[in-house]
C-alpha cells in the first residue's frame, strides 16, 4: 500500500481516502485539510469542490485546479497552529504549510484557511495566504520602573546595568 501524500507515515488506504471516498466523515480541521491536499495531489476535483463551502463552489476553476494538481508531487502538509475546529467545535482556523514539487521545482503554500460546519461535515470556507503575524509592541521600561525580571529592585539597579 502507498503511503498517504499528506506525510502522515500512514497507508493511503487507512489515513486519508476513507475521508476523500465519504466512508469516515472528518471529525477535525486539520483531518479535513490532510485529506483535501492528498486530493489535489490525486486530483480527486470532485472531493475539493464537496468540501467547499457552497458560496465558494461557483468560484471553483476545475481547470485551474486540475492543471494545477497535476503537475504537483506530494512532500507533505505541516500544521503551524489550529483554533478551534475540534470534534465539538462549529468553526475552527488551521494554519499551514503545504509542500510539493511542481516541474521538479520545490514550491511551499503557506495559507490560514477557515472551516465551518454545514450540516453537521467540515467544508473549507477561505483561506489568507502567506499570512503576516501581528506587529510586535515592545515596551520601554525605565530606569526607575520595576524590573521586569521580578527581583522588586529597579531596572537601573538589576538588569539596566
Amino acid at each position: 500500500m502507498p503511503l498517504c501524500p499528506c506525510g502522515s507515515g500512514l497507508a493511503f488506504d487507512d489515513c486519508c481516502w476513507p475521508v476523500i471516498d465519504g466512508t469516515r466523515p472528518a471529525l477535525t480541521v486539520e483531518t479535513l485539510m490532510r485529506a483535501r491536499y492528498s486530493a489535489f495531489i490525486r486530483s480527486d476535483l470532485d472531493f475539493l469542490d464537496r468540501t467547499l463551502a457552497p458560496e465558494k463552489r461557483a468560484a471553483f476553476d476545475r481547470d485551474e485546479v486540475g492543471h494545477s494538481a497535476g503537475e504537483a508531487a506530494a512532500v507533505g502538509i505541516e500544521v503551524l497552529a489550529v483554533e478551534g475546529g475540534g470534534a465539538g467545535d462549529e468553526s475552527g482556523t488551521l494554519d499551514y504549510l503545504a509542500r510539493f514539487k511542481m516541474r521538479g521545482e520545490p514550491h511551499l503554500h503557506h495559507e490560514r484557511a477557515t472551516f465551518r460546519r454545514d450540516d453537521g461535515a467540515w467544508v473549507y470556507v477561505e483561506g489568507i495566504v502567506n499570512p503576516k503575524s501581528p506587529p510586535r509592541t515592545v515596551v520601554k521600561v525605565g530606569r526607575n520602573d520595576p524590573c521586569p525580571c521580578g527581583s522588586g529592585r529597579k531596572y537601573k539597579t538589576c538588569c539596566g546595568r
